[in-house]
């Protein structure tokens, strides 16, 4: 046999593979355990794998461009790249915004960026990571996304940039935020690791700022095991994305690519001497953060069943809802923010105030009943010991710039709501790899918990 029809076999025995273990699944029987997210992988993931195994190009090849043009096109953006994490995308796309080769608009050390109290650290990492400030926002309970009302009173001379999450899912109100930062001159990257395939007014998240971020890893929409991506409309910012991603060389060939702009020994940039080999020049402190073609061919055979896993979120979403609107006396439920067709996470439960239970009682109850839960990441993340121990500047909104550690209790109070979802809030499963059933479940085992509760 030649090396194709030995690749074919390879593949018609992975297929074999495949069904076996899908077999040995539902002879094992559902899980008791109702999780919050997982994983929802099989053939086709399979078989991607093996053909990029049987490659042997190892770094990111031809299921890396595959999947960066086909992500681009499903979003309705120019420009997608990925990178080896949501986290590093966060990463990517604010150091981008640090490059000389933006001029005046160049975010400088001390500069401030608006950012959300209560969210998943690497959204505030890259602030602090870049020498800028951040400058923290109270969120809103109910859509837990930021409070638009609070943005003109953390606006001051030194604000160059928005940077927030679009919480589990639900995005922030776009309309407002986009106008705040028009008005302002400010740069605004959209968050949507947790909110890949949500909608704002028929415009996908992620799209309508100049940068949005995603994470591939495998708690969210769809997987690669590890990895992320940017994407954004500007080819200026691409080219600086990239160069940050590529160890902060200026040079763009792909790799296994030479001479892409055929005047590889034609520049004269910097110090260097003219005609000094451009894949050698460096124009930022870059990284390395690239993928593999293993992980894109994971990704790309994902992206393909995407529309499937956010309808199963949306039809499990939309009957917790349901199952748990007569429990409104005792929790906050979700609430959708308006013109808003959410991605769905997770769920998002508060314990409202004066109810005969504490968050911490009832996360127990579920957890011991087979209902997984989560917390809303940091919580208040200024508590965080990433904060209080560390030697940070930072301002809440509408106070003085402050040293991190000498934090306290009255700074804390400023952002009342980000203190009431550290205490009251948290999160269970609607992604795809739970059921219609395990709704049912985890609304049976929330109304068991009120019962004993109320009798």
């Amino acid at each position: 046999m030649n090396k194709e029809e030995i690749r074919e076999q390879i593949r018609a025995l992975a297929k074999q593979y495949a069904r076996c273990l899908e077999e040995e699944k539902a002879a094992r029987g559902k899980d008791s355990y109702v999780r919050v997210s997982g994983k929802d992988v099989g053939e086709a993931e399979l078989l991607n794998m093996i053909d990029a195994s049987l490659d042997m190009w190892l770094t990111a090849g031809r299921f890396n461009d595959e999947f960066e043009k086909e992500f681009a096109r499903r979003l309705g953006v120019k420009f997608a790249l990925t990178a080896n994490s949501g986290s590093s995308a966060n990463l990517l796309a604010l150091s981008a915004l640090t490059s000389a080769k933006l001029g005046s608009k160049a975010l400088k050390k001390g500069d401030e960026v608006i950012t959300v109290a209560t969210g998943f650290p690497t959204t505030v990492n890259p602030i602090i990571q870049n020498g800028l400030v951040p400058v923290f926002v109270d969120c809103e309970v109910g859509t837990y996304n930021i409070d638009v009302s609070h943005l003109d009173r953390a606006l001051s001379p030194k604000t160059k940039a928005v940077f927030i999450a679009h919480t589990l899912g639900n995005m922030f109100d776009m309309d407002c935020v986009l106008d705040f930062c028009q008005r302002n001159n400010l740069w605004l990257i959209e968050d949507s690791c947790d909110a890949l395939g949500a909608k704002y007014g028929g415009r996908l998240a992620g799209t309508i700022g100049h940068i949005g971020t995603y994470s591939f890893y495998p708690a969210h929409h769809i997987t690669m095991g590890e990895g992320g991506a940017v994407a954004t409309n500007d080819p200026l910012l691409y080219r600086i994305l990239l160069s940050f991603r590529d160890w902060g060389r200026d040079c763009w060939c792909k790799p296994g690519k030479d001479n892409t702009c055929k005047k590889r020994f034609s520049f004269s940039l910097g110090n260097l001497p003219a005609g000094y080999d451009h894949k050698y020049t460096y124009s930022h402190i870059g990284y390395n953060l690239k993928i593999t073609d293993w992980q894109a061919s994971i990704g790309l055979a994902q992206l393909g069943r995407l529309d499937d896993f956010l309808s199963r979120r949306r039809r499990n979403a939309t009957k917790l809802l349901g199952l748990l609107s007569d429990l409104e006396e005792f929790f906050i439920l979700p609430k959708i923010s308006e013109k808003c067709e959410p991605s769905w996470f997770g769920f998002l439960i508060s314990v409202r105030e004066g109810a005969p239970f504490s968050k911490q009682e009832l996360v127990e109850y579920l957890e011991n009943h087979g209902i997984a839960t989560r917390q809303l990441f940091a919580g208040n993340i200024l508590r965080q010991p990433m904060i209080t121990q560390a030697d940070i500047k930072l301002r809440i909104e509408g106070g003085p710039l402050k040293d991190s550690s000498s934090l306290t209790e009255a700074d804390y109070a400023m952002l009342p709501n980000s203190e009431f979802i550290m205490n009251s809030t948290f999160w269970v499963g609607v992604a795809q790899n739970v059921s219609e059933s395990d709704m049912d479940r985890t609304s049976e085992v929330l109304h068991g918990f009120v019962r004993e509760r109320t009798k």
